[in-house]
């Protein structure tokens, strides 16, 4: 069983987990706690076997030979599972002693520690080989654009990254440039996050930049896997883990604008990729170089078995 509290990245990092471990049908579910218990969350106080409802309070009879918990949501969820028999993952800080969980895990970024704790680098998605094959089968007319692609995946400004307007047309500025040096086309993508007007400017921006923009359901089927199957290079925004983490998946170069705005854990993550050599500051130039793909679901699914005994 998958459990998060709905939010892409969370639902995103424990259905790959499951995925990876074999768990196939993987059963979702997108819980979230009532008051007052959501907001103890993963504390457990009284009444908590009925913080996210009846249906889910008759269920811990039977619960799971495995449950995986993203998010602090979830990890209320897990907790209560485990009381009645489930062996229990727990993807991110839960923000309370690990010892409440069988194995939690956690970005190298958050600095927590354990006997019970596996470390990454980055968040865990279902980025690999195969994914990636996949995506070019499905979209394969991406195939016919001028080289390089590249694959341009945009978020949104937050506190840890804090973006406006104008820097989203300077990374349009940027890719111009490079344009005008070696041709080629952009796959252009914006997450949920991206506010609204903001879409509608980079739609007017690339309009006549060959290559392919979705930027919301309005352009029909979203064509993550494709962009990133068939990318030359990939351009990324410095505000998600998720985001850098998936691209940083694949075997093509990935460049990073303006890497210095990022802050805190997220600007930890961002230094540990530069120092790897696996990403690079986006300039009007980006020169090739050599990568080694970042997969860490595997690894993980490996040491849960092995710890698990599953």
């Amino acid at each position: 069983m998958a459990l998060s509290d709905g939010r892409a990245g969370n639902a995103r990092q424990a259905d790959a987990l499951a995925r990876a471990l074999g768990l196939e049908p993987v059963r979702t579910q997108v819980i979230a706690a009532h008051l007052p218990w959501r907001a103890w969350a993963p504390l457990l106080g009284p009444g908590s076997a009925h913080a996210f409802g009846s249906d889910f309070a008759s269920r811990l009879a039977s619960a799971p030979r495995l449950a995986i918990g993203c998010g602090r949501q979830a990890a209320l969820a897990t907790r209560l599972l485990r009381a009645h028999g489930s062996r229990v993952v727990q993807i991110l800080d839960p923000r309370l002693d690990p010892r409440h969980w069988d194995l939690v895990i956690t970005p190298q970024h958050d600095r927590l520690r354990g006997d019970n704790v596996l470390s990454t680098v980055g968040s865990l998605h279902p980025v690999d080989d195969l994914w990636l094959a996949q995506g070019r089968a499905v979209f394969p007319t991406f195939a016919h654009l001028p080289r390089p692609r590249t694959t341009v995946l945009l978020g949104a400004s937050s506190r840890h990254a804090p973006l406006d307007r104008a820097a989203f047309m300077r990374i349009a500025t940027l890719l111009d440039r490079e344009r005008e040096n070696s041709g080629g086309s952009v796959l252009l993508t914006a997450s949920r996050r991206t506010p609204t007007a903001l879409r509608a400017a980079l739609r007017r921006r690339f309009a006549q930049v060959p290559g392919s923009a979705w930027l919301g359901p309005e352009d029909g089927t979203n064509p993550y896997a494709g962009l990133l199957g068939w990318a030359d290079r990939i351009v990324c925004s410095p505000d998600s883990v998720n985001m850098i983490s998936e691209a940083c998946a694949t075997t093509v170069p990935v460049y990073v604008f303006e890497p210095d705005r990022a802050r805190g854990k997220l600007r930890m993550f961002i230094d540990t990729l530069m120092d790897r050599g696996r990403i690079r500051p986006l300039d009007d130039r980006m020169a090739p170089f050599n990568v080694l793909p970042l997969r860490e679901t595997a690894r993980v699914a490996a040491e849960v078995r092995q710890r698990l005994g599953f």
